[in-house]
Formats: C-alpha cells, structure tokens, sequence
C-alpha cells in the first residue's frame, strides 16, 4: 500500500516565516520613511540650487536683488516645497541675499514637514552657502544633502 505524502508547510515552518518577514518590516520601514524625507528635502536643494544663476544675473544687472523670488523664477513651490522666499536682503551689504524653501506641512515625511532649508550669499551671487536652520525648527542631519552639511 503506498502512502501519500502531506504536501505543504507546518504550522512551525509558517511561523518562522511571518516571525522573519516581521523582523525585516521592522528595519525597513523606518529606513524607508528617511529615504523619503531626504528625497523630499532634495527638491528644496534643487529649487534653490536652480534660483542661484538668474538670482546672480539679475543682481549682476540692475545692482539689486528682486522685490520677490517670482520675479526672477518660474517655479517657486514644488511638489513638497510649499514657498521659495527671499528671507532678508540687506541694504547695508547690497550683495547680500538669503533664500529660504520651506516645506510644506501636508503630503510630506513627518519629520520634515514645515521645516526649511536656505541658501545665502553675501557677495552678489558668486559664492552661495546652505544651511537648515532658517526659521521654524532645525531639520534633522540624516535628512540634509551633504552639500548643505555643516
């Protein structure tokens, strides 16, 4: 008489699996959350970065900055920035100009939300610098390109 042979996994066997899968959920899902924050914070850099060369000309060229950023670029929000401003241009140093791109507060990471990120400079447009802590609360490191690291 042949025997037929239970095909299939033990209840064992299926545990391990969802006790693995668990463990691997564990460790990527908070990996992932700040693989999203850093590319949202990426925009910002880039929306900036991009504001930097028709900043320096316009500055180049009439001797002062813009009353606003809409007057130099054609895209001052973004799908996670909310506003592109300009922070502060001083009369006392004519060349210098601070931008800020603050997040927006819906539709992205948590833990970049409403924060900022600017670029600065002091010398009518050659030298810019960036940095994270313009207004609101200070962005996280992890979540910061290198380029704008301190």
């Amino acid at each position: 008489m042949k025997r037929k042979l239970a095909k299939g996994f033990t209840l064992i066997e299926l545990m391990i699996v969802v006790a693995i899968i668990g463990l691997l959920s564990a460790v990527a899902i908070p990996a992932y959350q700040d693989y999203i924050g850093r590319a949202q914070v990426s925009e910002a850099i880039s929306l900036l970065s991009s504001s930097k060369t028709p900043f320096a000309e316009y500055f180049a060229s009439l001797g002062s900055w813009p009353g606003g950023p809409s007057e130099v670029l054609g895209n001052t929000t973004g799908k996670y920035v909310g506003a592109i401003a300009i922070a502060n241009s001083s009369t006392a140093q004519p060349g210098s100009i601070t931008l800020v791109a603050t997040m927006r507060t819906s539709t992205v990471n948590i833990n970049v939300a409403g924060n900022t990120v600017g670029l600065n400079t002091i010398d009518g447009g050659k030298i810019w610098s960036c940095f994270t802590t313009a207004t609101g609360s200070p962005l996280a490191q992890k979540y910061v390109p290198t380029t704008c690291r301190h």
